[in-house]
């Protein structure tokens, strides 16, 4: 059936005018592209002064002294040569500012962090999740931090405190050395903030992880085992006993068998002043896994 003149007309408007609306996008695109250019780009994209969005970033209060530490490292050894210490060497950006235009949430800015801008000098990062966790910590927070009192740790210094006068080695183990009677650390530093770690080296018990409960289970015999949990179903469960041992256990033989809750491990501050804890933090945070 042919088309009414009068609904061809209305058509033609309809097509004439999202074209238009194309148009006027494309050019409003075009030009805010042109007004920013060099280096200038690389966190203009992402941070807006004043912007509309800014009260939703309000995070103050929410970050961890240790995280945020973390982060003033990290910023320090891959931030400052651009942005400066005061996150404001770059034509436009202030990044005291703790709010980003294209990151309103802590995940999206992290995101941002990690892929880069493409097409300026801010490249893609392999930061870790605990590095970022950091990073953006100390974004938030970079103007009313004061770090000026801080008790930054040595990463050295923290590893011969490990297998010294902390006495960590004696349990742990760290890349394939060390025993297994706690929990192995090698990639520790990836998958533990900051403030995790520094909490389990204050305050083990308050801390531990309920997969890291050290097990006691009474054999049907009377004997009695002590060790760490590596797996457990409903009928059967798996530990590395006091000599290293693994065993499989069936829990219908058990006569007896409990979590512990609490932390076969001391406080740090028992061996160790603020400083040699803040080495023993630092050595941790730099184990992300087999190199």
């Amino acid at each position: 059936m042919p088309v009414p003149a009068s609904s061809g007309h209305r058509l033609l408007r309809i097509r004439n005018g999202l074209l238009m609306r194309i148009f006027i996008q494309r050019q409003r695109i075009r030009a805010r592209r042109s007004t920013l250019g060099g280096s200038a780009v690389v966190l203009a994209l992402l941070l807006t002064i004043g912007a509309p969005g800014a009260a939703a970033q309000d995070h103050a209060g929410q970050y961890e002294q240790a995280n945020i530490e973390f982060g003033a490292r990290l910023y320090s050894a891959n931030c400052v040569r651009c942005h400066g210490e005061g996150g404001a060497e770059i034509a436009g950006v202030d990044l005291s500012s703790g709010t980003f235009a294209r990151a309103e949430s802590d995940p999206e800015l992290m995101q941002l962090i990690r892929r880069g801008i493409q097409g300026t000098a801010m490249p893609p990062n392999d930061f870790s999740r605990t590095e970022l966790t950091g990073i953006v910590s100390y974004l938030r927070t970079m103007r009313d931090v004061d770090l000026s009192a801080v008790t930054l740790g040595d990463e050295t210094r923290g590893r011969g405190l490990f297998a010294g006068t902390g006495a960590c080695a004696s349990c742990h183990r760290v890349r394939g050395e060390g025993p297994r009677t706690a929990p192995d650390l090698t990639d520790i530093g990836a998958v533990r903030t900051a403030a995790d770690l520094q909490a389990s080296l204050l305050d083990p018990t308050g801390s531990m992880l309920p997969v890291n409960r050290p097990v006691r289970a009474v054999l049907a015999d009377g004997t009695v085992l002590n060790g760490r949990r590596l797996n457990e179903d409903t009928y059967t469960i798996q530990l590395i006993d006091d000599n290293e041992r693994l065993r499989s256990l069936d829990k219908a033989d058990l006569r007896e068998l409990a979590a512990a809750t609490t932390s076969p491990m001391p406080p740090a501050t028992d061996v160790l002043d603020e400083q040699g804890v803040a080495d023993v933090l630092a050595y941790l945070l730099s184990l992300k896994g087999l190199d």
